[in-house]
C-alpha cells in the first residue's frame, strides 16, 4: 500500500489560497471563507513551505500574486470544482432526514423573514438543522456554498432546480410616530422637506427612481446605509420614509404604507437548490417548506404546510 505524502498541501490550504487570489487581499478572502485574517494568511504561509515557492510578494499595499501562483490558479479551480461535485453527488444520494441544510438569503430577508417563519420547519424536522447564510451575493450551489438558495432574481447557473415563488412590492412606508412629527405625505412632491432613508455607495433606489420620471440623488437621503436590515430599523424607529417590501410592512405594528400611485417595479422570488441535491430527502423536505413559507409570506397569509415527510415535486422548474 502506498501512503500518501506527508508533504502534500491540505485542501484548506489550497482553498485559503485561491480564495485571496479571487478576493484580492487577506481580509476580504477571510470573510468570503468566514475565517479570521491570521488563519488565512498562515495557510498561505504554510502552503509557500510546503510547496517551496513563494506565492504572493508581500508590500505596503497587501499581496500581489507571483508568477508561479497565476499558474495555479486554473487547476485550483478545477480540482475545486470536482471536489464541490463529488459533495454534491453524495449530498443528493442521501435518504437520512437527519442532518444539516444550508440556506441562503439575501440581507433582507434573512434578517426581516426567515427568523419568524422557520419554526415551521424545526417544528415539524427537529432532527433537520438550519444553517442559514445572510448575502446578497450570488453563493454557489455547486460548490456547497448553500444547499437552497432564496433569490431575488432569477438564477442563470446551469443544472439547477428552481422555482419562482412570486413577485414582492416596494412601496414607501414609514411610522406613525414619525408621520405624527413630520406629517403624512399625499404624493411624490410632497417628499420635499421629508426624511427619507436610502442606500449608501448603492444607486439601486436612484436608478428606479430615474426610470419612473423622478429626480432623485444621493443627497435627498438623510439617512444613508447600504444595509437593507438597518434601513428596515431605521425605519421602524421613526427616522424617516423608506421603500420596503409590501408584506413585511403590512404585517408590523405601527408602520404605515405610503404614497399607493407609486408604482417601484416589484422584486422576482425564486427558490433554488443543485439538481443533485433535489434527490436528497432532507432537501427536498426544506425545500417544499420553504416554497409555501416564502409563498404564504408574498401573499401575506398563514402557510398551508404539508404533513411530516410529505414531500411534492410538482411545480418545480428546471
Amino acid at each position: 500500500m502506498t501512503l500518501p505524502d506527508a508533504s502534500e498541501p491540505d485542501w484548506f490550504l489550497w482553498r485559503s489560497f485561491l480564495a485571496v487570489i479571487e478576493a484580492g487581499s487577506l481580509s476580504a478572502a477571510a470573510r468570503r471563507l468566514g475565517a479570521s485574517q491570521p488563519t488565512v494568511g498562515r495557510h498561505v504561509e504554510e502552503l509557500e513551505r510546503d510547496l517551496g515557492a513563494t506565492l504572493f510578494e508581500r508590500t505596503g499595499r497587501g499581496l500581489h500574486p507571483t508568477p508561479t501562483a497565476l499558474k495555479l490558479v486554473d487547476p485550483v479551480r478545477h480540482a475545486q470544482e470536482a471536489l464541490g461535485t463529488a459533495r454534491v453527488l453524495a449530498a443528493g444520494a442521501a435518504e437520512d432526514l437527519a442532518g444539516t441544510v444550508r440556506i441562503t438569503a439575501s440581507n433582507a430577508v434573512s434578517h426581516a423573514v426567515l427568523p419568524t417563519r422557520l419554526h415551521w420547519i424545526r417544528d415539524r424536522y427537529p432532527e433537520i438543522q438550519l444553517e442559514l447564510v445572510s448575502t446578497d451575493t450570488a453563493d454557489n450551489l455547486l460548490l456547497r456554498e448553500a444547499d437552497i438558495a432564496i433569490r431575488m432574481f432569477r438564477p442563470g447557473q446551469l443544472d439547477v432546480v428552481t422555482r419562482k415563488l412570486g413577485e414582492i412590492e416596494l412601496i414607501a412606508c414609514a411610522h406613525e410616530d414619525y408621520l405624527k412629527r413630520r406629517g403624512t405625505p399625499s404624493s411624490i412632491g410632497e417628499l420635499d422637506g421629508h426624511d427619507l432613508i436610502g442606500l449608501d455607495r448603492q444607486d439601486d433606489i436612484l436608478r428606479v427612481a430615474q426610470s419612473l420620471g423622478h429626480d432623485l440623488n444621493r443627497q435627498d437621503f438623510a439617512l444613508r446605509t447600504d444595509s437593507h436590515p438597518q434601513i428596515w430599523e431605521l425605519t421602524k424607529a421613526g427616522l424617516g420614509i423608506s421603500f420596503n417590501q409590501r408584506p413585511l410592512v403590512e404585517t408590523t405594528p405601527g408602520i404605515v404604507p405610503l404614497l399607493p400611485d407609486l408604482a417601484i417595479p416589484p422584486m422576482q422570488v425564486w427558490l433554488t437548490t443543485h439538481r443533485e441535491l433535489a434527490h436528497s430527502r432532507r432537501i427536498r423536505v426544506v425545500y417544499e417548506l420553504l416554497a409555501e413559507i416564502i409563498t404564504a409570506y408574498i401573499e401575506v397569509r398563514e402557510p398551508r404546510l404539508p404533513p411530516r415527510q410529505t414531500v411534492s415535486t410538482a411545480d418545480t422548474e428546471v
